[in-house]
């Protein structure tokens, strides 16, 4: 952090429950030169990745289902989320964290990951940043299950989709910014043909 325009003034933890939610103060200066105090609050909840996983023979993608309490708590009746196979980096690089909760989450021992871009989802609030990935799945690849770790208490239902209906359910029974994101992304590249 070494912006001269920016002047931390404190740096004061107001949870550290789950993750960490800090309440910054800090002067800010102006285009015309002038400093203007600043207060904001950030939460830190580590940096993740997320994948399209995806079949090129049969034109269908995995994403997941599971219950995301802050969509139900804003008016999501069932708190369910149709999602991208996603997690925490926590120590891992992102490429081996992807891999992981692959095969966690989805059953999928994928061979081969690509990493398509990384971005800010919510830079107003969150300091998480979001590596994204594609790979391709076949059966073989089928290990497990999948469904999450219990001892993480993840209830997650695996779900196969043509890609052409995943499409069509973007903004009605999709609505997680990061599948919207990859989702599109594999349309707009052409990905599955």
């Amino acid at each position: 952090m070494d912006n001269p325009k920016i002047k931390i003034l404190e740096n004061k933890i107001l949870s550290d429950n789950w993750y960490t939610l800090r309440k910054i103060t800090y002067e800010y200066q102006k285009k015309d030169g002038s400093w203007e105090t600043q207060s904001r609050e950030a939460y830190d909840r580590g940096n993740g990745a997320t994948i399209l996983l995806y079949n090129k023979a049969n034109k269908t993608v995995i994403l997941t289902r599971q219950f995301r309490m802050p969509t139900y708590l804003n008016g999501n009746a069932t708190g369910m989320m149709i999602e991208a196979c996603a997690g925490l980096l926590d120590t891992e690089n992102a490429e081996d964290c992807i891999r992981r909760e692959t095969e966690e989450e989805t059953g999928y021992s994928i061979r081969e990951v690509k990493k398509v871009f990384e971005v800010y989802m919510s830079p107003g609030s969150v300091t998480e940043t979001i590596c994204f990935f594609t790979g391709e799945y076949t059966k073989d690849m089928k290990v497990n299950d999948g469904g999450g770790l219990s001892e993480e208490q993840e209830n997650i239902e695996v779900l196969e989709f043509d890609f052409d209906k995943a499409m069509q359910m973007i903004g009605n029974e999709i609505k997680d910014a990061k599948t919207i994101m990859l989702l599109q992304h594999a349309k707009i590249n052409n990905i599955l043909g």
